[in-house]
């Protein structure tokens, strides 16, 4: 009873703030409006941030070490120009004019447009190691031997044993795939794909694509001046394009954007449209959505003062926390409608709609808070910061409503307006009502089956870790990049091992190294990149044998030799003429991809994913990421890679791990509150029925539609458990109260339900027609499930209690409340 008791003064004080409202509107208003003034003070200087490495706290080691690696390495990847639509010479020729002019830029630190294989094949064997220079050389003596064995008149050979062999591709196969070879690449010496009649050359600016700013600044400073250039001399239908890292961050963007203004604006008018279907009166369409856009305003004021950003999901919470704060405003301005036709004067009706709907509203925005908060146990950024949004949405639209509908309906009273009232006895829900208590064991029946059909394949939905179907890759840069790759053999983004000496460097590669070999197939690893490695050691006794074996070579008859090894002779002659190298000697366009943003070089590793692994396929990125974290350095200290691609795999982590916890939570935190509210376990447990099933049954058809759940769409689970479960609790509350006729109360809380349900979809509907895939997917969920739980709720769960309700008569049990009172929360 003590429960009640405070349900009932919270109840009582809910209608007396709403009749003082009501009296005195203009109060009301003057303080919604200084509100309102404010939140959109604080709201003005938001910005939209779809960086990923932002979706995670500061403190995870993967962002502290993209962090570092920003500040001593500047940003991954790189502004890519593509000239297209010529021959290959042309094509040659505008990559010779343009890379030393485009590296005058202010902000591009180097442009590369050829690949390094000149010096790599000059110094190939040095790369070698001396026990297998010594092989080399010993095959050449015994190849020579035998020359002159045979070359004497008087030596007769007792056996047709063969020439020694002097093919060395069993040794040259050891060295095949290590970095200079790698780095020297296949192909055209340039970056040139004929068949796509295009080139490219790789501009890296010196500041990071994760600065929005700097990224716009860099490549509108290539734009600017590629618009300058005479491209007629290229040939006709000449041109070019930008494409890289950095593009891409602006194109991606400018996508977000735009989606989140037509959806937001989409979604305010399909939720005019309907709320003019509903209440078929343009003043009670402006009673529902003044108040739900003065709550956006308040909870906007807050995000700019608590975060000063959103984020990819908060940006997007204007359109469905509309749609969730309107359900409010259509079940209080029912009840109002319907009070009043009852001859109930303006001010008692409002009393009343607050101190009953109001206060089931209430609990329902209260329960939605508390499912919301939930998402604020993950330590993702982008769900807790859409948890704590969303749960302080909720409860502020509830705020707004008890500020701002009485106030407006105070002032409409006294030019006697009324408000049109919709008979719930007639329509399709009336009919439907009149229907059910006829066929509610075959409804019952037919949804029960359709439930279990869909709870029976619930275990087969899958996770989809792959990020690239979350992304725009239909943008033009995008797919130009794509092909970018291709010609250059491996990505333009590798990850980055940051040392502080050339002996820890070194460590490294040989860990890294010894690790693939380990794996062999399995390895995640394609090969890895160090400037001190790319020097060999020994090299001065490498000289000595490279000078003995070309002294030899020189005695060889080519003409003796079979004619598939004359070529190599001829090219291991002129490779053993290389001279010792150096760092500094080392082509410029490789050098550079080691210097640190002050010009020192050194103490850099680069890891390219292999094995058939895209850094954009979540579920390699993560075996990549185990495979080149947690390297062990001999004095004790620990080392990992940082890029962007680790940054993804610590979210898939992170969601797949904390998924689970947080729908619990979310569960748990839904039935104590409403257990608190209602004051019965049994009728917490009864009013959560339709949105369990509703959950359970979105998992199954999911598996039977072929969806998958992936590391943002996740979130719409403890999101529908919040949002739907207020639908059980008015149609139970209002089928328990003394004398409740199932026709009216169905009519009237059923339309209500129905156009909560309806104007809940359309925050998301709007999500389903924005370009990103990712939102897309958290559309089609969302508005899925919104459509199973319409199905139960409508249909299958007053089944359920008409069942329950013509077994107790048969059984002689009495109702509930003539044992005590129902709570009418």
């Amino acid at each position: 009873m003590g429960e009640k008791r405070w349900s009932e003064r919270f109840e009582g004080a809910m209608g007396r703030l709403a009749a003082r409202n009501h009296r005195r509107p203009f109060q009301a208003l003057l303080v919604a409006l200084l509100l309102t003034l404010l939140g959109g003070y604080f709201a003005r200087t938001l910005t939209l941030n779809a960086d990923f490495v932002g979706l995670l706290p500061k403190n995870f080691p993967s962002v502290q070490d993209i962090d570092k690696l920003r500040k001593r390495f500047g940003g991954q990847g790189n502004v890519v120009v593509v000239g297209m639509g010529a021959e290959p010479e042309a094509l040659k020729r505008f990559a010779d004019d343009l890379a030393p002019k485009l590296g005058t830029l202010s902000e591009i630190r180097y442009v590369s447009h050829q690949r390094p294989r000149a010096f790599f094949e000059e110094h190939s064997l040095y790369y070698v190691d001396v026990p297998d220079l010594k092989l080399i050389q010993q095959r050449i003596d015994a190849r020579i031997a035998w020359e002159k064995e045979q070359a004497n008149p008087l030596f007769v050979r007792l056996d047709d044993a063969p020439a020694p062999s002097v093919d060395f591709s069993d040794i040259e196969s050891k060295y095949t795939g290590g970095a200079n070879q790698r780095l020297s690449g296949t192909g055209d010496l340039y970056y040139l794909d004929p068949t796509e009649r295009m080139v490219v050359l790789m501009a890296k600016p010196r500041g990071s694509a994760a600065d929005l700013n700097y990224s716009k600044k860099v490549v509108g400073q290539v734009e600017d001046f590629l618009a300058t250039q005479d491209l007629s001399k290229y040939g006709p239908g000449f041109k070019t394009a930008v494409t890289g890292t950095f593009k891409k961050k602006i194109d991606q963007q400018r996508v977000i954007i735009g989606d989140l203004a037509s959806a937001s604006t989409l979604a305010m008018v399909l939720l005019i449209a309907y709320l003019a279907f509903h209440f078929r009166s343009a003043l009670s369409v402006g009673f529902t959505m003044v108040p739900v856009l003065a709550g956006l305003g308040w909870t906007y004021g807050f995000v700019g003062l608590a975060y000063g950003q959103v984020n990819l999901l908060t940006g997007f919470l204007a359109a469905v926390l509309g749609g969730l704060g309107v359900e409010h405003g259509i079940h209080l301005l029912g009840r109002y409608g319907t009070l009043r036709s009852e001859g109930m004067k303006s001010e008692d009706a409002v009393a009343e709609s607050f101190r009953h709907t109001g206060f089931s509203a209430l609990i329902a925005a209260m329960v939605a808070a508390l499912t919301f908060l939930s998402l604020a146990m993950s330590e993702f950024r982008a769900f807790r910061e859409f948890g704590i949004i969303a749960a302080v949405g909720m409860l502020v639209s509830i705020g707004a409503y008890l500020l701002l509908l009485p106030a407006m309906l105070g002032l409409a009273s006294r030019f006697n307006w009324t408000p049109r009232v919709h008979q719930g006895s007639s329509g399709p829900l009336g009919l439907l009502a009149r229907w059910l208590p006829r066929s509610y064991r075959g409804v019952g029946l037919v949804v029960g089956v359709g439930v279990l059909a869909l709870v029976s394949q619930a275990y087969r939905v899958s996770f989809n870790y792959d990020s690239r179907t979350l992304e725009d890759y239909k943008q033009a840069s995008a797919v130009l990049d794509q092909k970018v790759n291709n010609i250059l053999g491996y990505s333009q983004t590798p990850v980055v091992v940051l040392t502080d000496s050339q002996e820890a460097e070194r460590e490294v590669v040989r860990q890294l190294e010894a690790r693939k070999a380990a794996r062999g197939k399995e390895s995640t690893i394609d090969f890895v990149s160090a400037l001190e490695d790319l020097v060999p050691r020994q090299q001065e006794e490498k000289q000595a044998i490279l000078q003995a074996i070309g002294t030899k070579l020189s005695k060889l008859d080519p003409e003796r030799l079979p004619e598939d090894t004359r070529a190599s002779l001829t090219r291991a002659l002129s490779l053993t003429k290389a001279k010792p190298f150096t760092q500094e000697d080392l082509p410029t366009n490789v050098r550079h991809q080691f210097e640190s943003l002050d010009g020192s070089t050194g103490g850099v590793v680069l890891v390219y994913a292999g094995g058939g692994v895209s850094l954009s396929d979540g579920e390699g990125t993560r075996r990549f990421a185990k495979e080149v974290r947690g390297l062990q350095m001999s004095d004790g200290s620990q080392v990992s890679a940082a890029g962007e691609a680790l940054i993804l795999a610590d979210i898939l982590d992170m969601v797949s791990r904390e998924g689970p916890r947080i729908l619990v939570a979310a569960v748990l935190s839904v039935l104590a509150a409403m257990w608190l509210t209602l004051g019965r376990l049994r009728t917490a447990l009864i009013c959560m029925v339709p949105t369990l099933l509703s959950v359970v049954g979105l998992v199954g058809l999911m598996s039977i539609l072929g969806l998958q759940f992936n590391y943002l769409n996740i979130m719409v689970l403890p999101v529908l458990i919040g949002t739907t479960v207020d639908a059980g609790v008015h149609l139970v509350q209002r089928l328990g109260e003394p004398g409740a006729d199932f026709i009216s109360v169905y009519g009237e809380t059923g339309r209500a339900i129905t156009g909560g349900l309806l104007t809940s979809a359309i925050g998301f509907v709007a999500l389903i027609l924005a370009k990103h895939p990712g939102l897309n997917s958290i559309g089609d969920l969302a508005n899925l499930g919104f459509g199973i739980n319409l199905v139960i709720v409508l249909l299958g769960f007053p089944a359920l209690l008409l069942m329950v309700e013509r077994w107790r008569r048969r059984h002689g049990v009495e109702p509930e409340q003539a044992e005590e009172p129902a709570p009418e929360a």
